[in-house]
């Protein structure tokens, strides 16, 4: 049983609706308009909404879209074929008042289409209900049934594919023994005194070839054994021991040079850094968040040298070229765009991008394209190439999008502080960049506290603990009127992660700190037990917001970090509504040229923005992401 099919153009006009049920069927296809149609992820013709499930079909050349809803437990088989028939009937009758293809028309168009559906959804049903079932084969249709009894008695002795290989080894072996290997593999025999051989009309057994071969084997590997001992044995032994080498930058082993727990100035334990505080702050303003640039130097010479016209090239060949694959002001089927996709495809592999999700992305381009007419001076690649990338920078702007600086000031005016985690796997990178965040945040005037809920890794606290230090050279209480505007809050080591992130919150609340950044440790999605401590962590303390912290360099890895961390933090969660990923931060990009496709992965799959991304390892290298651009890195050949 249905519960609704609609019919409604891409503008939004809806033309004609069937309603099986009571409940309206505008949640269901406004989540659909939202969370596929706008955000180019009709790769599926399927999407759940609840209870429900949603099977749509695009119509691309008159702008319609079809979409048919029922309950989730149930298995309709006729759906598929329901669809296309609706399609193809209502298409047929209303061609006239759709190709006008004004709205005015369309509202004032009279879509009697309810007897005509009803009887195309009682066909469909009978002709799932006639559909015979499925009845065991019997014996008689069988392939063992039709071959002869002869072929399936077994014989004692040799089967003929052994007999085969064994005359062919004779007829080797005949062959063999007029060179001069015959002498040599007849020395065995003779001390054995036994005429062997074909000469003498002997032929061996199998048992006395391969105890030959094995003799032959042992007198040939024995000798060389033999000369190897000798030749160690031989060898000079050497007077005395080695002398070890000192190299000139080893450091030293002195118990004074290496405590380093001393003060240095004045009995004070935090003295000015040693290191030069420019070099550790970076290049750039801090407070303001620069575009992501994924252009590289080897563009710019292939845009200079494109710009140069080729000489060897003639105007002729050059118009040829030009029209060649012009589509005509024709509709465009899957055949023609076959060959294209598959390349594109191949293309988005290589740039690093999850292979299911490329899949994905070219169905979707394909469904989008069907059957929609082109210009004619439009060829098939420049068209499958400037769909996908619509699609691709539609895919990198996703529904919501995070404001940190107008959630702090939001979090300032009801007095308290904000508060985001960082989770991730191991060596992603979230202590560093949770020290670029920081830094960013004190450039514009906000104080931090950094709570080291890393109690797992050995040397976590004392890496946040040197990042706060240089945090505070740049930003020290006398520029801010006494105030401290950074500081870390850590408990040590083997103690509950939530718990001090329970302390560290209520500590911030009284200190009047304005954001706290939890560090968390860094865990694989398939480990359980720590999992299930993340999901504690966030369910307890409730952050405004979750980053998961992803590096640049994974493909398909990729998808199954991000999908077992939002399958983990949902099922180990105690809440009724659970709290998953909000954001993503995008570590280690400068190490990846042009292949930008972890960021389309991450964000496909979880339909989450790219907060931050992460170029370097100064406290400047911290960049937002420009979507454009790196759609254009990811379409560069």
């Amino acid at each position: 049983m249905l519960d609704f099919f609609t019919i409604f153009s891409k503008g939004g006009l809806v033309l004609w609706c069937f309603q099986g049920v009571s409940d309206s069927c505008t949640g269901p296809v406004n989540a659909l308009i939202r969370s596929v149609l706008l955000q180019e992820r009709g790769g599926n013709n399927s999407f759940t909404h609840e209870a429900l499930t949603l099977k749509y079909k695009l119509d691309n050349q008159f702008e319609l879209v079809f979409v048919v809803g029922f309950q989730k437990i149930l298995t309709l088989t006729y759906v598929d074929k329901l669809i296309d028939d609706v399609h193809r009937l209502f298409r047929d009758k209303y061609r006239t008042e759709i190709q006008q293809q004004s709205a005015l028309s369309l509202l004032n168009g009279t879509f009697d289409f309810r007897n005509d559906f009803l009887r195309l959804l009682r066909e469909a049903e009978e002709t799932s209900k006639i559909r015979a079932p499925t009845t065991m084969k019997k014996f008689e249709d069988s392939e063992k049934a039709k071959k002869p009894a002869r072929s399936m008695i077994e014989t004692r002795g040799e089967k003929p594919k052994e007999k085969a290989k064994n005359s062919k080894k004779k007829g080797a072996k005949k062959e063999g023994s007029d060179g001069p290997l015959a002498t040599s593999k007849a020395v065995p025999a003779e001390k054995s005194g036994l005429p062997v051989g074909p000469e003498n009309g002997v032929e061996l057994s199998k048992e006395e070839l391969i105890r030959r071969k094995r003799e032959e084997f042992i007198q040939k590997h024995g000798r060389g054994m033999e000369k190897s001992n000798k030749s160690k044995s031989d060898a000079p032994k050497e007077k005395g021991k080695k002398a070890p080498r000192v190299w000139e930058l080893g450091g030293s082993a002195n118990k004074e040079v290496l405590d380093y727990s001393t003060p240095t100035t004045n009995g004070t334990p935090e003295a000015a850094l040693s290191e030069d505080i420019n070099l550790i702050r970076g290049t750039g303003p801090g407070g303001q968040l620069q575009d992501l640039d994924c252009s590289s130097s080897d563009d710019e010479g292939a845009a200079q040298n494109s710009t140069k016209p080729s000489a060897t090239k003639g105007t002729l060949g050059g118009m040829f070229g030009m029209l060649k694959g012009l589509v005509g002001s024709k509709s465009l089927s899957r055949e023609d765009m076959e060959s294209v996709l598959d390349k594109m495809r191949d293309h988005l592999i290589a740039k690093n991008v999850a292979a299911d999700i490329a899949v994905q992305l070219c169905e979707s381009v394909a469904n989008k394209l069907e059957g929609k007419v082109m210009g004619t001076f439009s060829t098939v690649t420049s068209t499958v190439k400037q769909a996908l990338q619509e699609s691709l920078v539609q895919i990198l702007q996703p529904q919501r999008r995070v404001d940190m600086l107008r959630d702090i000031m939001d979090a300032q005016r009801r007095q308290r502080p904000y508060v985001v985690t960082f989770c991730g796997v191991n060596g992603v990178g979230k202590s560093t960049n949770l020290a670029k965040i920081s830094f960013w945040l004190l450039e514009n005037g906000f104080s931090v506290l950094i709570a080291a809920c890393d109690t797992f890794r050995a040397g976590a606290v004392e890496q946040l603990r040197t990042h706060t230090r240089r945090l505070s050279a740049l930003h020290p209480p006398e520029k801010h009127a006494g105030r401290t505007m950074v500081q870390l809050f850590e408990k040590g080591y083997g103690k509950d992660a939530a718990g001090i992130a329970m302390e560290a919150i209520a500590f911030a609340r009284n200190q009047g700190f304005d954001v706290v950044l939890v560090d968390t440790a860094g865990r694989m999605q398939d480990n359980a037990p720590l999992m299930t401590a993340l999901a504690k962590l966030i369910t307890v303390n409730t952050p405004d917001l979750v980053l998961f912290v992803g590096e640049a360099l994974v493909g398909n890895e990729a998808v199954d970090q991000l999908v077992k961390f939002n399958r983990a933090l949902a099922d180990h969660s105690m809440a009724q509504t659970p709290r998953l990923i909000d954001g993503i931060v995008l570590t280690k990009f400068d190490t990846i040229d042009d292949k930008v496709g972890a960021a389309i992965s991450m964000t496909y799959i979880t339909s989450k923005p790219i907060v931050f991304v992460g170029t370097g390892q100064t406290y400047c290298d911290l960049r937002s992401l420009n979507a454009k651009a790196v759609v254009a890195a990811l379409m560069k050949a």
